[in-house]
């Protein structure tokens, strides 16, 4: 049997072949990046829950995300990494119950490594092509935008705006700024764009490429590239379980950490 599965002009064919696989909308939104942009509606967001672990495990989304409640409580089918926050968050009570309160509230920094995290995707049409974009946005720079979206609500179809993103770490500011003179401010390709961009809503089949969709033997590793025992939760490598997962934390332990504390 050949470890080839295509040769000749068979494997030239292959590999210039569009193999329907989409790109994806999400843009590159580093510090110092600025994107001309339509605001088509009010409404052109989504939010979800994202994992992972700064310089050790990229973000994804389980496969099969948990239920939440309207708080972001996790109410039923948690992912391995819901479990293994509980599990510390468990923790740090039951050091908290023994008076040893410093131990709690490193048990409780550890614990959120492994929350997940509300982000969301926000869609605008770029006015470079006037195709539709994506940018992905913490909650805090979610509420920005939105509130200055709401605020020129009526003038969508006729203002374009200008996201940006400096400073750096914990000083990071994302703004939402109306260009208010388009005929000064666009060049004529991008008011060419605005219009584009406006013939038709946004696709919220775009949000679907955005994000990596990690199933549970990829969380799994992930947990043990993150540096948790997955031993803790009756898991190994290459096993979903082996025994019955530790009882899970009280739901009032969170840690309360603000959004300046994250690094991105």
């Amino acid at each position: 049997m050949s470890m080839f599965t295509k040769k000749g002009a068979a494997a030239v064919a292959n590999a210039q072949a569009d193999k329907d696989t989409p790109s994806s909308a999400l843009v590159p939104f580093t510090s110092g990046t600025t994107y001309k942009v339509r605001v088509k509606s009010i409404e052109d967001s989504v939010e979800y829950y994202g994992f992972g672990m700064f310089g050790k495990v990229n973000t994804f989304v389980p496969e099969n995300p948990a239920t939440r409640n309207d708080k972001g409580y996790v109410t039923a089918n948690p992912s391995v990494w819901d479990r293994a926050a509980d599990l510390l968050y468990a923790d740090a009570k039951k050091a908290k119950d023994a008076g040893d309160e410093a131990g709690a509230e490193e048990i409780r920094k550890q614990a959120y490594l492994y929350k997940g995290k509300p982000k969301y995707l926000v869609g605008f049409g770029n006015l470079e092509d006037g195709a539709d974009i994506v940018i992905d946005l913490t909650p805090k720079q979610a509420a920005g935008v939105f509130a200055t979206i709401k605020k020129y609500e009526k003038k969508l179809d006729r203002l374009a705006f200008e996201i940006s993103k400096t400073g750096s770490s914990t000083n990071t500011v994302v703004s939402l700024s109306p260009i208010l003179d388009m005929d000064e401010d666009l060049t004529e390709k991008e008011r060419a764009n605005f219009d584009k961009a406006g013939e038709n809503p946004f696709d919220f089949e775009a949000f679907e490429t955005c994000l990596y969709v990690a199933k549970e033997d990829e969380q799994i590793r992930n947990l043990v590239i993150a540096g948790f025992d997955i031993g803790r939760l009756g898991l190994s490598i290459g096993a979903n379980s082996a025994s019955g997962p530790q009882a899970p934390a009280d739901k009032e332990a969170p840690l309360d950490i603000s959004e300046e504390k994250l690094p991105f």
